[in-house]
């Protein structure tokens, strides 16, 4: 049987994992495999660190999209993948491969987890996590200076020079192939609880 895969999209730090965080705490983790995207950035070794910092991480020529449709190709039939894993701090693909064991759920989460045809027709539920550009902001400060090792200057820059204006042309628009929407502004909803009661249906093959 097909395993089933998930699609969260939506802009830098809108809350994508914490979202997702919350669901696989309400499903079970035994139940779901989680990873992001970002994992599936181009292998950008043959450049200098400095080189690696000025490029557009936020438009789709910056992933590795073949290699990603392969191995959720894989997944979905419940193979067991090689994926690799992307190093932040270098700003490249890492020399290391994480071993993936498809479960009943696949959550694949990233900004541009909606915006590829070919990726969008492999989820049985794609899903847009929305959130203002202001507080995606603050929350991209907070997360890039306190886990990533990124500079506040270096972190206003590369927003307002490549992030905010592909979300505006890119990431926003590719919303609207969403099946649901859910609106993570830090105020308290329900949308999580329905998102997991959504996936636990889809889990026990009532919605196909």
């Amino acid at each position: 049987m097909d395993k089933k895969i998930i699609l969260v999209g939506g802009g830098t730090a809108s809350g994508k994992t914490y979202v997702i965080d919350q669901v696989i705490k309400l499903l079970g983790e035994n139940n779901v495999t989680h990873f992001s995207i970002d994992d599936y950035y181009k292998d950008l070794s043959a450049m200098t660190l400095e080189e690696r910092k000025k490029q557009n991480f936020d438009h789709p020529k910056a992933f590795d999209w073949k290699l990603m449709k392969e191995q959720l190709y894989a997944l979905k039939r419940g193979e067991t993948i090689k994926k690799p894993v992307y190093d932040y701090k270098e700003h490249n693909r890492s020399d290391k491969v994480e071993v993936v064991t498809p479960k009943d759920l696949i959550i694949v989460e990233g900004i541009m987890a909606l915006v590829n045809k070919d990726v969008r027709e492999l989820g049985d539920l794609k899903v847009f996590i929305n959130a203002s550009r202001e507080r995606r902001l603050l929350r991209r400060m907070e997360r890039d200076i306190n886990e990533r090792g990124r500079t506040y200057d270096s972190i206003t820059e590369q927003y307002f020079k490549s992030v905010q204006p592909m979300y505006e042309e890119i990431i926003g628009p590719s919303q609207y192939y969403a099946d649901l929407i859910i609106n993570n502004d830090g105020y308290d909803n329900k949308s999580i609880e329905v998102l997991a009661a959504v996936l636990k249906d889809i889990r026990n093959n009532n919605i196909h």
